[in-house]
């Protein structure tokens, strides 16, 4: 290891990733995270208007960056999403699934339309914006795809089995995809976060964030700036060994 190489490890400049649910909590932390390490940055979300602040954030901060409103269920929205990047920048290196809903419904009171949200959001718009990136990514020397799941696909979670099982189904696609793509040299790994302080978790209820914190071995949520490290070793250099694997960043929650 020589002083380029060494610095090359988390350098993603002339890079362009795609983040998903890219305007707030965790996807808007990798987002900046990514651009911090030189990505151009596609961040996406389903609100028009959160999505205009954070490319407004991003770009008068010095950084390359494109906002696309995508709802992931929409797969003309996929699609779309992947031809403004490539418009924009040419093509894509870096994928971040992060986009998620968290529907809560106790066994017993599911409706399929709680199903099919979820299903619609949290699996099939990860697995086929991944597709829809498939020719840019294989063109890419550098191409990795990031599905952030959760430490919940390991573990029981009253009420929120739906969620649970829709990301434990990601996982599962993560390590299939890894296997089928890799002899087209692009890498396929998932993040599984344990409680991290965003609106996600707070609104759970009062005090949701902090029993879920107290429950860890460090004993507190982790702040959404924890999971860029673990992204970034995903995204870059660094990690460019790693593929078909889940990085756990639970503080200790679920052993492994």
């Amino acid at each position: 290891m020589d002083p380029e190489g060494y610095h090359g490890l988390f350098d993603l400049s002339g890079r362009t990733a795609i983040v998903t649910g890219g305007t707030r909590g965790i996807g808007r932390a990798i987002a900046e995270g990514f651009a911090c390490a030189g990505a151009r940055m596609v961040v996406a979300s389903r609100s028009a208007e959160s999505c205009a602040a954070a490319g407004m954030r991003l770009t008068e901060a010095g950084f390359e960056a494109l906002a696309v409103p995508t709802h992931m269920g929409d797969l003309e929205a996929v699609e779309a999403l992947v031809a403004a990047t490539v418009d924009r920048f040419g093509g894509v290196d870096v994928v971040v699934n992060n986009a998620a809903n968290a529907l809560a419904q106790p066994i017993g009171a599911q409706t399929s339309l709680a199903w099919q949200k979820s299903f619609e959001v949290n699996l099939r718009g990860p697995a086929l914006l991944t597709q829809a990136c498939l020719p840019h990514l294989e063109a890419s020397p550098h191409a990795s795809v990031i599905n952030v799941i959760s430490v919940g696909a390991f573990m029981f979670s009253r009420g929120f089995s739906i969620y649970g099982a829709m990301k434990a189904a990601l996982l599962s696609y993560t390590r299939a995809a890894a296997g089928e793509l890799a002899p087209r040299g692009i890498r396929v790994n998932a993040l599984a976060p344990g409680p991290v302080d965003t609106d996600m978790v707070r609104n759970q209820g009062p005090g949701a964030a902090e029993s879920m914190g107290a429950a860890t071995l460090l004993g507190r949520v982790a702040h959404p700036d924890e999971m860029v490290g673990p992204a970034l070793l995903l995204a870059g250099d660094a990690g460019r060994f790693i593929t078909g694997q889940v990085i756990v960043a639970d503080g200790g929650l679920h052993p492994h």
